[in-house]
């Protein structure tokens, strides 16, 4: 049921107050004293009209305190109570009172769906992490455990194994420093050192560094690019960074005896590059969570090599930084291309 507005109640009341007035002033001209005909209008008018505009003030002011007392303990923290809708007609302050806890409700709904969100990623984070620490550390446990059973008397076996849980320690350092550039990174504590560099010989130079990893696949390069050099505006080191993971990630997941392609060309402002590859691709469902730390497409994809698990969370993190996007195209059974762009020199 809608109730009427409160400047219609008051009306109401004042209407009742002035019909209860003439029946009282003319009950008092009957039976007690006669009373001028003038009086039987002005008295209820006037006591109709007192009562309208007295309730009209003590209820606004009523509700004016309990209102500004209510925005202050609901208001979240990015605003401030807003006196404007305190200073308007009664009737306009319950409509925007209405409105406005309306949107607080609205916000304390989409801020706890956020919290939500945010505790299942929380879960899988330290599930995922304690999975990923918990591989090596077991490794370097069973190296440890056959060393001191005996093996380290056999100079072949102390040697191999001693070498295999470096293998190990070394895994485990390289995601904690992962870990901690990514920390850095959303906490804005890194620097961009730009510069102008030619991003054609930059990815060269990546191939080059992975050529071995590569080879072990039977995985062959290819580098196509409009010009002999495509020079842009953005941290080399970092962007080195960037094709070095994208490369890798096509290597690891690419089949044997396919290939990896990198692609350069530009569009008015902006230098284009694109890495693909013929692997085994990725479900158009997954592509929204690729860049989360940790996150793993399929069990085929998962924990190869010895990887992080975090380098395209890393890839992003640099692209963001760069005030640039990085997009996927995936076809499972395909291939996959991830692509981004930076500002020519």
């Amino acid at each position: 049921m809608k109730y009427p507005k409160p400047s219609l109640l008051i009306l109401y009341g004042s209407l009742s107050t002035l019909g209860f007035g003439f029946a009282c002033t003319l009950f008092v001209h009957l039976f007690i004293s006669e009373v001028p005909s003038y009086l039987f209008f002005i008295i209820p008018f006037l006591g109709a009209a007192f009562v309208f505009f007295i309730f009209n003030f003590l209820l606004k002011k009523f509700i004016q305190h309990r209102l500004s007392i209510l925005y202050r303990s609901v208001q979240t923290k990015h605003e401030e109570v807003d006196i404007q809708y305190l200073e308007e007609s009664l009737d306009d302050m319950i409509e925007n009172a209405e409105e406005k806890i309306e949107e607080w409700k609205n916000f304390q709904g989409k801020e706890i769906s956020k919290l939500k969100d945010q505790e299942v990623f929380r879960r899988e984070f330290l599930g995922n992490l304690a999975h990923e620490l918990k591989t090596p550390i077991f490794s370097i446990q069973g190296y440890i455990l056959t060393l001191l059973e005996g093996g380290l008397e056999d100079d072949e076996i102390n040697q191999k194994f001693l070498e295999r849980a470096s293998v190990a320690t070394d895994r485990i350092v390289g995601i904690l420093d992962d870990l901690d550039n990514i920390t850095k990174m959303e906490e804005e504590k890194f620097q961009l050192k730009m510069e102008s560099f030619d991003l054609v010989k930059l990815a060269k130079e990546s191939m080059e560094t992975l050529e071995l990893m590569a080879n072990e696949k039977s995985i062959t390069f290819d580098l196509s690019a409009q010009e002999d050099q495509a020079f842009v505006t953005a941290d080399r080191d970092k962007i080195g960074q960037v094709l070095t993971n994208l490369i890798r990630n096509s290597i690891a997941y690419g089949n044997d005896g396919g290939y990896t392609r990198v692609t350069i060309f530009s569009i008015d402002e902006l230098t284009t590059i694109q890495v693909s590859d013929n692997g085994i691709g990725i479900d158009e469902s997954e592509h929204a969570r690729l860049f989360e730390r940790f996150y793993r497409v399929e069990k085929s994809r998962t924990r190869h090599k010895g990887g992080s698990g975090l380098g395209l969370a890393i890839v992003k993190h640099i692209i963001d930084a760069h005030n640039q996007k990085i997009a996927v195209q995936s076809t499972p059974g395909i291939g996959s291309q991830f692509h981004f762009s930076l500002d020519k020199s």
